[in-house]
């Protein structure tokens, strides 16, 4: 099959396009003929070896680690598909997905409002935004701050806490302003002065946090410091700083059930994937360089 890899950790330019070994389905897995991925930061981060102590990888690797398909192998324990079906899901391990075929060790129906792009970029952001919502527990009545809400996580987690029942308020930048709006988000701008924003959106204060996205200042602490209870802010991306302020740390699970979920948002018309940039496979170069300029979120397709 036809797989980006790289042979070292570097810069965009290790990445290639050659021929790999074709994957195939195991044991409560599934295998799908790949229609697109998308490029996380996890997996800009992995490539730099910037995770290497962290997690090792096998050299050549494949990168990626959701993806949208149609099933073509069922493994044996695998359920709620079958062969000819369009899903999208998650790879069992950190890499494997910008490929010709993928293996996904969890995985849903693609909603029909989505566009292929937009499934491709479900996966990995909505399983991480459940995860997180699910770590805050019952939302009903709360108000909820989401740092980084515009973001494909931060969009997600907005979608399954206003679905809860709860107030949402959202850092991001202006010009991003109007979905949040449409959404039901009350939209701020992120950096200094935050809590005196959020005071003037939520007089009665903030019962719970989401920090999913970085900001030019520091923000982790000054969100906990705007909720008053380190045990109600949660983070998907600082895990060393929120031991030490003793918020809770958050990784995406594994779970179709996550996944099925995430669909359902989809299906209702709450949550559309945000999709800035298509790359087609020939330029995975291009796309790790602008998924590394942070400037929106990038999908790789395939013919």
């Amino acid at each position: 099959m036809r797989a980006a890899r790289y042979h070292s950790y570097g810069t965009p330019d290790v990445l290639v396009v050659e021929d790999a070994p074709e994957p195939h389905a195991g044991e409560n897995s599934i295998r799908i003929a790949v229609r697109a991925s998308s490029v996380n930061e996890i997996d800009v981060f992995l490539r730099a070896g910037r995770l290497a102590q962290v997690l090792p990888l096998n050299l050549p690797t494949v990168p990626g680690m959701d993806a949208v398909g149609v099933v073509d192998e069922v493994g044996s324990g695998a359920t709620d598909t079958e062969v000819g079906d369009v899903v999208f899901g998650l790879a069992g391990g950190v890499s494997d997905t910008t490929a010709e075929f993928a293996v996904l060790t969890a995985w849903s129906a693609v909603p029909t409002r989505w566009t292929m792009a937009q499934a491709a970029a479900a996966g990995l952001a909505g399983a991480t935004a459940a995860t997180a919502i699910e770590a805050l527990g019952d939302l009903e009545g709360a108000t909820l701050l989401i740092e980084g809400a515009s973001g494909a996580v931060g969009s997600a987690a907005a979608a399954f806490a206003l679905a809860a029942g709860a107030t949402v308020i959202g850092t991001g930048r202006e010009r991003n302003f109007p979905p949040l709006e449409a959404m039901g988000v009350l939209p701020t701008t992120y950096g200094p002065g935050l809590a005196e924003r959020v005071a003037a959106l939520a007089p009665n204060g903030v019962d719970a946090a989401l920090h999913s996205a970085p900001s030019p200042s520091r923000s982790l602490p000054d969100i906990v410091a705007i909720v008053g209870n380190a045990a109600r802010v949660v983070t998907v991306l600082s895990a060393q700083e929120a031991a030490q302020l003793g918020a809770k740390s958050v990784n995406a699970r594994h779970d179709s059930a996550l996944l099925r979920d995430v669909a359902a948002l989809g299906r209702a018309g709450l949550w559309t994937p945000r999709v800035d940039h298509e790359f087609p496979l020939a330029n995975i170069i291009d796309a790790h360089t602008t998924a590394e300029s942070r400037n929106g979120k990038v999908i790789v397709t395939q013919p």
